[in-house]
């Protein structure tokens, strides 16, 4: 993704430069290659938003470990006795034998639903934070960093819920602080590195490593709760985490300029393909005026709505899966992690057909809110039918499959709509609606968690039916506010200093 930025002595004397979308004929063509620096930049991004998402969910399923309601009191699984529960307190059919010395615990669905909550407090806190900082320090130091923080603290997960609830949920909320500094402060090095016409498919590449992230974590994550014991989860992508840290110090640049193996040629390309735009890094913020921004607003707000839909696909499809079709641990990782490999492989594919529909002259406008439609209301359409069908679980994964599937082209939609709307200041407003959208994650598990405890019954429905209404509001306030022309405060000339 590409933003207002200058990489040469020339852009930096140009200051004058207007923030209008770079004209493809002024632009050197050059045909994409996936062995180029800036599509390695991209990949080793997608393997840091793996890692980070990884550790982020494989507590959702460890739950289904980690929890035995039959118990008061937490007990070690050293008998078949002790067998896992499904999270809402429905005995699953789990393998009768598990790993001894493996801890069980006593935890209510509102206290599962804290804990789920808990990593995304810090979203809320360092999204925009972190994307400003990345800004000014560089995206290099911030990411590197917070993947540090989190790799270790994915570490400490198993002996703080030995220690108590409350350092397990301690440790959450930092583990998250950490985690949202990752996904909020890696867009600034696009500002340097991603051509303007090139934005949706490398935007795409890196965050569709989130999907492969989530497929990776639940679908072995069952099995090594099963062989090895929960905690060895957490021991596991822990240490891939730290071991993709020192890629990260090793591999990433900030600008393609102190980049030791790029070729000349692709130098030349991006430097030149962004010679006109205009960094914002020394400029002050116009806070005001992007408060009183609607499409900034339909952003935000379809950012939350479709965060809604996707929390409530990361944390409950593996609890749904085992709670309503009784199936074992391991089938339930292999069920649950099936929609995000498919959602890997559509999200990228989004990223390159949104750039081809630019090229046959799509008003940008378009492309994005088609891209947001397709990615948003088929899916949960799709998820709130689901208590309606009776059928069995291979139906219900399918349409679990397709829904997720379909939910990653927003990625080419709502989520990179800002770096359109104001490309001078777009890792701050990253960050900013990114940090506005994590709030669903913190208030989707306590939400669902009370609504699955309060009525047995009817309690995935009611859950099905909220994430909908969300969805859909949040949709259609983006359809009619969103835009994708450079707004007025966004402009050099329109700056004031607030």
């Amino acid at each position: 993704m590409a933003t207002k930025t200058e990489l040469s002595p020339t852009a930096r004397e140009s200051k004058n430069a207007q923030d209008v979308q770079v004209d493809e004929t002024l632009i050197p063509r050059k045909v994409p290659s996936l062995c180029s620096a800036r599509y390695g930049i991209a990949l080793v991004l997608h393997f840091c938003n793996f890692t980070t998402i990884a550790q982020n969910v494989i507590m959702n399923i460890t739950m289904v470990a980690m929890v035995n309601s039959t118990s008061p009191q937490s007990q070690l699984n050293d008998s078949s006795e002790g067998l896992p529960v499904d999270s809402f307190g429905g005995l699953s059919k789990a393998p009768k034998s598990l790993p001894a010395k493996a801890p069980v615990y006593d935890w209510s669905p509102q206290i599962q639903g804290i804990i789920f909550g808990a990593v995304g407090y810090g979203g809320i806190l360092t999204m925009a934070p972190s994307g400003y900082l990345a800004g000014r320090v560089g995206t290099k130091r911030v990411v590197g960093i917070s993947l540090f923080a989190t790799s270790f603290l994915t570490l400490c997960i198993p002996p703080a819920a030995d220690f108590g609830i409350v350092l397990l949920i301690v440790t959450r909320i930092v583990q998250g602080l950490s985690q949202s500094s990752i996904l909020g402060g890696q867009f600034a090095i696009w500002e340097k590195w991603g051509p303007p016409q090139e934005r949706s498919r490398l935007c795409s590449i890196a965050l569709s490593g989130m999907l492969l992230g989530c497929f990776t974590a639940i679908l072995i994550g069952g099995f090594i709760s099963e062989t090895l014991g929960w905690p060895f989860v957490f021991y596991i992508f822990g240490g891939v985490g730290c071991v993709c840290c020192l890629l990260w110090f090793v591999v990433i640049y900030d600008d393609p300029v102190s980049y030791p193996w790029i070729s000349t040629s692709e130098k030349e390309y991006i430097i030149s393909s962004l010679k006109q735009q205009v960094r914002s890094s020394k400029q002050p913020l116009p806070i005001k005026a992007m408060l009183r921004s609607l499409p900034i607003w339909s952003i935000c707000l379809g950012c939350f709505s479709h965060q809604w839909l996707l929390s409530t696909m990361v944390v409950y499809i593996p609890t749904y899966i085992s709670s309503v079709y009784h199936v074992n641990i391991r089938d339930n990782g292999l069920l649950s992690a099936l929609p995000f490999i498919v959602a890997w492989v559509i999200g990228m594919v989004g990223g390159y057909l949104a750039d081809f529909l630019l090229t046959k002259k799509f008003r940008l406008i378009t492309v994005r809110k088609i891209a947001t439609i397709l990615g948003s209301l088929p899916s949960s359409a799709l998820i709130v039918s689901l208590p309606y069908l009776n059928s069995g679980y291979i139906t219900a994964t399918a349409l679990l499959t397709l829904s997720c599937g379909l939910s990653t082209l927003c990625q080419s939609g709502i989520y990179i709509n800002v770096l359109d709307i104001a490309p001078r200041y777009s890792s701050f407003l990253m960050g900013a609606s990114r940090g506005f959208s994590s709030i669903a994650p913190v208030i989707v598990p306590t939400v669902s968690g009370f609504l699955l405890s309060q009525d047995p019954e009817f309690g995935w429905r009611n859950v099905f039916f909220l994430l909908f209404a969300v969805n859909l509001l949040g949709l259609l306030f983006y359809l009619i506010f969103g835009e994708a022309d450079v707004q007025e405060w966004a402009k050099e000339r329109k700056l004031t200093r607030l």
